[in-house]
């Protein structure tokens, strides 16, 4: 394998500005099944500060340092008591800063290529670090990348300490006071004040049993894969959205006459059962009252999505028609729960809900279908679903099992919802969000909000390259896609 060409120009560590006054925080249901899971690795392109390096390197560690002093579990570390419960001790440790160089890389090297470049992954610190390694090691790297036009600012953050909610939540605070501090402006207090409450129904005595040395990611880090970014504008994904949500016309899946058709027949036709008795009537009060029931629930934009890209993965890894696929999707329970934990609690709050369906169904069914699979899934994850996880779980502790094994499987990850683009240093928004290698496997998805903001979303979509090329030909889904 060819030298990278990236220089490490410096490695330091950079302690919160105050000392921290929160206590140990004791790891949730939620949280103890990601410690087989990589840190999170998520970050943003900029274009080059107007500020030289030699400027812009103190301010970045200025402004985390006074980011820490709001978020003191990231500059802490994992401690297992004598009962096996694992807790995040905040005390200052310290989170690791590392400047690189790398000259021969542009902004066009980044998001110019169709598949995202394998260089990416060297924009991130702590690769393939899976999170109970917080014991040993900080719970966070910043990796701050010079390129020869622009800069990459990439965090890796413990994914047993922080979800997608709380991650963006950091790494917007983390903007927000560099920019003040570069317009010298003080900073007092923060837009969103994480909550760090450990007392909601998250928080279990149930022990989670580690093995010797610790978990490990439980899939194969290094199969072949190809990774995209697939856009998706504002306008196309209305379209879908209206498709999906159309009034089906055909009454019968599997029929060849539709309610138009029927209803414009003569008045002479007539029905009969077996005994001869004239059924027309019945049979003409049933099809007025089908016409007449529309779709009543409405499928989201997101799931229409999801269901665009579930049929079309499904088709290209040409399964057999009575395989099980899966679609798993990561919801945010926050506001599931009853009483409801704070927007910004801080740690992660998420489930994993499977939607499943034949392979066959999938392909052969239409698109409204798959989507009502997944909209029925979600609509169904309420509190007592979510405290019958919480419960399932106490009973079999365990580490979440990210990735593949059958070959019928996606995880859908992230959220369009996530305030990516709002991070704005000083010198103006994101030009791209890109994601390290963590946690990568054939069927994972992450997703992004568009640069354009107003609707748009953008799918980090990881596959088997025979995977990858099968849906990059496949019309139904690639009429929808804008890049």
């Amino acid at each position: 394998m060819p030298s990278s060409p990236l220089i490490l120009v410096s490695k330091s560590t950079i302690f919160p500005d105050q000392k921290s006054n929160i206590g140990d925080l004791k790891l949730s249901v939620s949280d103890l099944p990601m410690l087989s899971c990589h840190y999170i690795q998520k970050g943003c392109l900029f274009t080059r500060p107007p500020l030289p390096i030699d400027a812009l390197i103190p301010l970045l560690k200025q402004s985390l340092s006074k980011t820490l002093s709001f978020f003191p579990p990231l500059a802490g570390r994992f401690y297992t008591d004598p009962d096996g419960y694992i807790y995040i001790t905040c005390n200052d440790a310290g989170v690791e800063f590392n400047h690189s160089k790398c000259s021969t890389w542009f902004i066009r090297d980044v998001i110019g290529p169709l598949h995202v470049p394998e260089l990416v992954k060297e924009l991130f610190s702590f690769d393939k670090t899976v999170s109970y390694q917080g014991h040993f090691r900080p719970i966070m790297a910043v990796q701050v990348t010079e390129l020869g036009d622009g800069i990459f600012i990439g965090c890796s953050v413990n994914h047993s300490v922080a979800d997608g909610t709380s991650f963006w939540n950091f790494f917007n605070t983390f903007a927000e006071i560099c920019r003040k501090i570069s317009n010298n402006q003080k900073v007092e207090k923060i837009a969103r004040q994480p909550d760090f409450s450990r007392d909601s129904a998250l928080i279990s005595p149930a022990v989670l049993k580690v093995p010797e040395g610790g978990p490990k990611v439980t899939f194969n880090e290094n199969e072949p894969l190809r990774e995209r970014i697939f856009s998706f504008s504002r306008e196309a994904i209305l379209e879908l959205k209206a498709k999906v949500n159309s009034k089906k016309e055909e009454l019968f899946i599997n029929g060849d006459f539709n309610a138009v058709e029927i209803f414009g027949k003569q008045s002479n036709d007539k029905y009969y059962n077996d005994n001869g008795k004239d059924l027309t009537g019945i049979f003409e009060k049933w099809l007025l009252k089908t016409a007449a029931i529309p779709n009543t629930v409405e499928i989201s934009s997101f799931q229409s999505l999801c269901a665009l890209l579930w049929r079309a993965v499904t088709r290209a890894r040409k399964l057999p028609s009575s395989k099980t696929t899966t679609f798993r999707m990561a919801v945010n329970c926050r506001h599931r729960l009853n009483p409801k934990l704070d927007p910004l609690y801080f740690g992660n709050a998420i489930q994993s809900i499977p939607t499943y369906a034949s392979a066959g169904d999938v392909t052969s069914r239409d698109l409204r279908w798959c989507a009502e699979q997944l909209n029925e899934s979600v609509k169904a994850h309420n509190d007592d679903t979510v405290r019958r996880f919480i419960h399932n779980w106490e009973k079999d502790p365990r580490c979440f099992p990210l990735g593949n094994a059958d070959g019928a499987s996606m995880t859908m990850g992230s959220s369009p919802r996530f305030p990516m683009y709002d991070n704005d240093f000083g010198w103006g928004r994101p030009v791209a969000v890109r994601s390290g290698g963590a946690n990568k496997f054939d069927g994972k998805i992450s997703a992004f909000p568009g640069r354009e903001g107003t609707g748009s979303v953008d799918l980090e979509v990881v596959l088997a390259p025979e995977t990858m090329a099968g849906i990059e030909s496949d019309l139904e889904f690639m009429q929808y896609v804008t890049n």
